[in-house]
């Protein structure tokens, strides 16, 4: 019996040295790189072989050693056989300029490492790694001087092994949406709880029951928050993170191409960045812009054309069906060039007529907006939902009733400008094809924005949305707009890696669960997302919905949004875009102008954020002060209370915002407003929850009021279940 015991003790070892390290410490003579504050720390080692390293902070293991490397198709594999042939330091610190951001100046201070291995055959890979403050990046280099040059990626082996079972804030693994809510569970039950059936979506690819996507938000049992993500993704696949049998270990997932691929790499070569930040609070997860800093800096020679924008739509009342962004019902199918709807007969529920649009010009001029985005302009909506084919639109030809001329005529008239809508039904050869005439289009018409869309499953067919030949798609459409001057915010695409950092004219994206979406995810999305989606670069969440009942909006329609007011009004502060939409009706803000009057007020571009206190997933309060440019350079119409904060001997009144968003759970808050300046004086006006709100049965009840505070005020503030508050603060 004793032996029998002894046998299955040595097989069950054997196991689990099998799917671990070898090790549960790297040798004494490992590599060590430490980040500038020295709390952070590095090691590296070939041990056998196999390149590892592993990350610790004040001697606690957060990555315990984890190998690196990869296998391909057709060639030997880079995950053994290694030798280190080289490694030389470097550091850097340096403060750089956002083109627009939550700050006017943003630190990079790092130190670096760069190993150089080689395998018995000649085959070099270098790997590089920065280690700041706030946690880790490395990649993967490949030198053109090398035995390998053309090569196709069977999957990454870049292991994240951790010492516990931390809790985590995660979405499932997919191929071609990131539209689902987020669950939060100890890593250790993601296979179970990721096993429950999802949602459908247009385009839905999940990959397995052990697969999460990034950004990935950790919190340790010690308190410390982690968090693994990408930077910098170019000519290369999405990762996803797939949990192995040991429940500790997380692998990196590519997304395949069309064949199966996962990569077609050409040396000179680099990876995307792979991150692990650490941190010991959430705000300082919120203030991190590790992300941002291993992006390349800015290619653009002249960003005079880039702005920020706060925009109003014609979209939300299709979103909710009281109207259609179809034109007639009259075809069964639409060849563009052959379909005659000149003599169509309209169904009489097209949004985007020319009287609808008209009004919501006038009602957004009236307030002070800089812009206008319009949804269903153009012909072929008939049949393009689930028909996957080719050629859908043409994006220059509009429906009967859109008088593309004459509309923008009047926007410019009323001091605003109209975004584009480029929806490409997922036919992106399609869209290849039209894009130069479009943008084109845009250019004489003087639309300098474009929100595209990628709905649906990918043509070139059997492509993903994440794959590499996407990934340099959703970057060549990116690159063709700023050729144009125009500013791209992409719907449905890939989601940001701090690309924007090199290319500012990405001035939005979604790939997320946006606030259509309220009515079925949890309350505590929106306190999730900055800690995880945002972490890559700002969503155009579409903030601003006052009527949550979906039967008021658009009769006969059911659903309800699981929000207060307030807390619609504090996702203008705790979310950063510098694309943020007033997404209701006017008619539903004409009922609610006093707090409408918030979103005319609040900034879009900031120099300094503060994050006051947050949780992810129960709540989040932030404080920004605005770029004094953009307050003094008024927008296109100069009705908006922006040009109101000029003092009369010259110099600005200081302005501040403060918002705070909850969860499920009602919380009440003190926010000291010790960030004012010392002796000024400031006006408050805080828009917060009534003492009976509830997003279930009293989600419209607010309360406004004003008092006199300074540096010294505390402010006491109840926030409701799914509820929040906004408060302006203006220098007296």
């Amino acid at each position: 019996m004793k032996i029998i015991r002894i046998l299955l003790a040595a097989a069950l070892l054997s196991l689990l040295s099998a799917c671990s390290p070898k090790t549960t410490q790297l040798p004494a003579d490992a590599l060590v790189l430490r980040s500038p504050d020295t709390q952070l720390e590095l090691k590296f080692a070939v041990v056998d072989g196999v390149p590892q390293y592993a990350l610790s902070r004040a001697g606690e293991a957060v990555i315990l050693p984890s190998r690196l490397g990869y296998t391909l198709i057709g060639r030997d594999a880079l995950t053994d056989g290694f030798t280190l042939t080289e490694s030389s330091f470097n550091s850097l610190d340096e403060t750089w300029e956002p083109v627009w951001g939550e700050e006017a100046a943003i630190r990079n201070h790092y130190n670096e490492m760069l190993v150089r291995l080689q395998q018995p055959s000649g085959v070099a890979m270098n790997v590089r790694f920065r280690l700041y403050d706030d946690g880790l990046g490395f990649r993967y280099e490949f030198p053109q001087e090398n035995k390998l040059t053309y090569f196709k990626v069977a999957e990454e082996q870049t292991e994240f092994v951790l010492p516990g079972d931390p809790v985590a804030w995660w979405i499932s693994g997919d191929y071609d949406t990131q539209e689902y809510s987020y669950t939060r569970s100890r890593i250790s039950e993601i296979p179970r709880l990721n096993a429950i059936p999802r949602p459908y979506n247009a385009s839905q690819t999940e990959i397995s029951p052990r697969a999460v996507q990034t950004s990935l938000q950790l919190k340790t049992d010690s308190g410390l928050y982690v968090n693994l993500h990408e930077a910098r993704v170019l000519d290369y696949p999405t990762a996803n993170l797939l949990l192995k049998e040991d429940n500790r270990t997380f692998q990196i997932h590519l997304t395949p191409d069309a064949e199966g691929v996962k990569g077609r790499l050409q040396a000179p070569c680099v990876s995307p960045w792979r991150t692990v930040q650490v941190c010991t609070s959430a705000t300082a997860v919120l203030a991190s812009r590790l992300i941002l800093n291993l992006n390349d800096p800015c290619v653009l020679d002249d960003v005079s054309w880039i702005h920020p924008t706060k925009y109003m739509g014609v979209w939300w009342e299709m979103i909710t069906g009281k109207t259609h962004w179809s034109y007639t019902s009259d075809f069964p199918s639409v060849q563009l060039g052959v379909t005659d709807y000149a003599h169509a007969k309209p169904h009489g529920h097209h949004g985007a007529n020319n009287e609808n649009v008209r009004r919501y010009i006038d009602f957004a001029a009236e307030n002070g907006f800089d812009a206008l985005l319009i949804e269903g302009w153009n012909e072929g909506w008939e049949d393009w939902f689930g028909c996957q084919k080719d050629f859908v639109f043409d994006f220059v030809t509009p429906y009967p009733d859109f008088d593309l001329p004459a509309l923008n005529a009047y926007a410019h008239s009323k001091g605003l400008r109209l975004i584009m809508h480029h929806e490409s039904s997922s036919s992106t050869v399609n869209y290849e094809r039209w894009m130069e005439r479009a943008y084109e289009l845009m250019n004489l018409y003087g639309y300098d924005a474009v929100k595209s869309g990628y709905v649906g499953d990918i043509i070139p067919y059997g492509e993903h949305h994440y794959s590499q030949p996407l990934i340099n798609h959703y970057h060549h459409a990116v690159v063709e707009a700023a050729k144009h001057h125009i500013m791209v915010n992409a719907h449905e695409a890939v989601r940001p890696t701090g690309l924007c950092r090199t290319w500012p004219n990405m001035i939005g994206n979604e790939s997320a669960m946006g606030n259509e979406f309220m009515a079925a995810v949890p309350p505590g999305h929106t306190a999730t997302l900055p800690f995880t989606r945002l972490q890559g670069g700002p969503m155009d969440f579409t903030p601003g919905i006052f009527e949550q009942d979906m039967a008021i909006t658009a009769p006969g329609q059911e659903g309800r949004m699981r929000h207060t007011i307030c807390n619609q009004l504090g996702l203008y502060v705790t979310f950063y875009s510098p694309l943020q939409m007033a997404a209701d009706l006017p008619e539903n803000y004409a009922r609610f102008m006093d707090a409408f009057q918030f979103i005319r007020d609040v900034a879009v571009d900031w120099d300094k954020s503060l994050y006051l206190a947050a949780e992810p997933g129960e709540f989040i309060v932030t404080a920004r002060h605005p770029k004094m440019a953009t307050l003094n350079a008024g927008r296109w119409s100069g009705k908006s209370s922006v040009w109101e904060f000029v003092h009369p001997d010259g110099r600005e009144h200081d302005v501040w915002y403060v918002g705070g968003i909850t969860g499920e759970d009602a919380r009440d808050v003190s926010v000291k407003l010790d960030f004012l300046q010392p002796g000024l004086r400031y006006e408050a006006t805080i828009y917060a929850d009534a003492p009976d709100a509830d997003y279930e049965t009293k989600p419209q009840a607010y309360t406004i009021t004003k008092r006199t505070v300074d540096a010294a005020t505390v402010l006491d503030l109840h926030m409701a279940r799914s509820g929040g508050f906004a408060v302006s603060l203006r220098e007296l």
